[in-house]
């Protein structure tokens, strides 16, 4: 699991700092199969992370913010956060609908026959049994931060987010980069290549709502960040971590929103 890095060392005394240098990692080898990646997912403006008396409320955080599901920190929707991709997999979500009580039912395999019998009712999916078919592009990225920090995450895209996250897979294959010795043109490992997520609005006759914007930052500059990105997607492709798993109804403000 790739590693979160504490920036605020440096207003530590130093002899404290020394001691709990001589001790790091103790006690930090946690089985890998019980971590859970947090999912990064932006803020509409009926989301319960800006209402004051809601659990979920996030001091300081605004509609079109990005936020961890975990940890609940946030970024500005206009600065964003940079990432790295290191894997992508399409997931087939079930859920009750949320006027029926809501609620997270699993995972359908993509040769589910469901999957092709679903009915269209507005902007959602219903399968045969009444519930509602969620599609989910989900992005297993490392999140850089200040000082060379970086966390894992998953930017998971549904609804309308799908047509960005078809665009950013296409932007991702369509890179080239020069063979420092052949001259010859190479497509760049995923996890070598550094992508910033920032928010836009948009807005149709159902509604206005926020949605990603996904730009090119460059490739990784650090041989310590590309061996972090390169061992996080083995690890996600050997199932060796997994995201934390889906226990809320579906938000018509969250990630429901209209096409």
């Amino acid at each position: 699991m790739a590693k979160e890095i504490i920036t605020k060392e440096d207003q530590l005394p130093a002899d404290l700092l020394d001691e709990i240098t001589a001790s790091a990692g103790e006690g930090t080898s946690f089985d890998s199969s019980e971590m859970q990646i947090p999912f990064i997912r932006i803020i509409q403006a009926l989301s319960p992370q800006i209402k004051k008396k809601d659990p979920g409320f996030i001091e300081g955080a605004d509609q079109g913010d990005a936020f961890n599901t975990v940890t609940n920190e946030h970024w500005s929707g206009e600065e964003g956060l940079v990432v790295i991709p290191c894997y992508q997999e399409t997931k087939f979500l079930e859920f009750v609908p949320r006027d029926s009580g809501g609620g997270f039912m699993g995972e359908l395999e993509p040769s589910n026959p469901d999957l092709q019998n679903t009915e269209r009712k507005g902007a959602r999916e219903i399968l045969p049994n009444g519930n509602e078919l969620v599609k989910s592009d989900q992005h297993y990225c490392l999140i850089l931060g200040d000082g060379g920090m970086f966390q894992p995450a998953i930017v998971d895209m549904k609804s309308s987010q799908l047509k960005v996250s078809r665009r950013w897979k296409t932007q991702i294959a369509m890179q080239k980069i020069r063979h420092p010795k052949t001259d010859a043109l190479l497509t760049p490992a995923v996890f070598a290549t550094m992508w910033k997520l920032t928010t836009t609005e948009e807005s149709n006759d159902q509604g206005t709502w926020y949605n990603w914007s996904v730009t090119k930052h460059g490739l990784v500059n650090t041989r310590d960040t590309l061996t972090e990105a390169k061992l996080f997607r083995e690890q996600v492709m050997k199932g060796a971590v997994k995201a934390v798993e889906e226990t809320e109804p579906l938000q018509k403000n969250e990630d429901e929103v209209p096409f």
